[in-house]
């Protein structure tokens, strides 16, 4: 298991038992705004937002807020931020950040008065009480969605988690996640996914499995779903991108046939090399339009960004390498100083170095430092 995972086993434990309830809480719940879902369904490049440390492992506040203007600059639509790549030790008592990235990221947004949609999404971990104060603190921050993350509540059972949701979609409108299960996610059933495909305010799914089964799990689930037209589908699928995003599922549901795409991606990945992810998703829904011109050449691009990817995320070595070496690659982009992470036993894993030399120079058309 990942080592962040393991730490955000530790901090949900410190912030909540397993199976407390959301009470006699009642929030109002807030409503996805218009432009946001139009955009959202649209279909754009949403980078998990990454964490800037000093060399001290101290917040470097002058880089965080770089970071998030990048992304504006760079042509994405969004960002994600309190999640996996902002690393789970921010929410342990000793660190206390996640509060304060939530509010760089939203003071960040606000100040570039842009002139067009722009989506606020916050990650959500833990038991149902922790997973509750967190979108609250969302809400306060405003936010635009919550990814809700299933992992680490392997003791707990499929309608459990269910009702989990159902308690931050009373909060705030939700982004779902499906993780893998080699960083601390876990299966799902299609009978799940059917269910959480029904909760008013899910408004989209991130689908990171790796897996082609358990993601045509999912999106058969939200076809089969009378609330189909109202859940965006994103990839998280790092091994899979482009193929994902370029192709149609197709299902008879009683009767009718029902289609679905994944629209864009909510992607560690798109962390580096913004600009390039977003002239690849641009690129992406050109041939889509042109009756998928260029085809051949995108399902190559595929294989180049799947092995770009393997270099940074590290499968090689499951994955213990992928934050620090986000960290690496914005590094070499001027954009971070370092690779330090809050945990300082988390670093490149042997050999990953030179295999971000590799792909930089095997693929400088789809880095951004041409």
């Amino acid at each position: 298991m990942n080592k962040s995972y393991k730490v955000w086993n530790r901090v949900r434990k410190q912030n909540g038992s397993m199976h407390s309830s959301a009470g006699n809480m009642q929030p109002g719940t807030t409503a996805l705004q218009p432009h946001i879902k139009t955009l959202l369904h649209e279909g754009t490049v949403i980078p998990a937002h990454p964490l800037a440390l000093d060399e001290n492992r101290q917040l470097d506040e002058k880089r965080q807020r770089g970071l998030t203007r990048y992304y504006m600059a760079s042509g994405a639509g969004g960002v994600a931020i309190g999640v996996h790549t902002t690393q789970f030790e921010i929410r342990s008592p000793e660190v206390n950040l996640y509060e304060r990235v939530l509010q760089i990221a939203a003071d960040e947004i606000r100040e570039a008065d842009l002139s067009h949609p722009f989506i606020k999404v916050a990650g959500i971990v833990g038991p149902t009480r922790q997973a509750l104060a967190e979108a609250e603190l969302a809400v306060k921050y405003g936010y635009d969605l919550g990814l809700l993350s299933m992992g680490g509540l392997q003791g707990w059972t499929e309608s459990e988690i269910l009702e989990r949701v159902k308690a931050v979609a009373a909060v705030i409108p939700v982004f779902g996640f499906y993780l893998q299960p080699s960083v601390g996610g876990r299966i799902f059933s299609y009978a799940f996914w059917r269910a959480f495909a029904e909760i008013p305010n899910i408004h989209a799914i991130k689908v990171a499995s790796f897996n082609r089964y358990q993601t045509l799990d999912v999106v058969r689930a939200v076809c089969a779903s009378n609330r189909r037209d109202d859940i965006a589908l994103y990839t998280g699928n790092d091994d899979n991108i482009v193929a994902d995003l370029l192709t149609t599922y197709r299902f008879q549901i009683n009767g009718q046939t029902v289609e679905k795409k994944f629209v864009g991606g909510l992607l560690g990945h798109w962390a580096v090399w913004t600009k390039k992810a977003a002239e690849l998703l641009s690129a992406i829904k050109k041939s889509q339009n042109d009756g998928n011109a260029d085809i051949a050449e995108l399902l190559t691009c595929n294989i180049e960004v799947t092995d770009m990817n393997a270099a940074i995320f590290d499968p090689s070595h499951q994955f213990q390498g992928c934050i620090p070496g986000i960290h690496e690659v914005l590094r070499r982009q001027g954009l971070l100083a370092g690779r330090w992470c809050l945990n300082p036993n988390e670093a490149l894993s042997p050999g990953q170095m030179e295999e971000i030399d590799r792909v930089y120079n095997m693929y400088p058309h789809l880095t951004d430092q041409r």
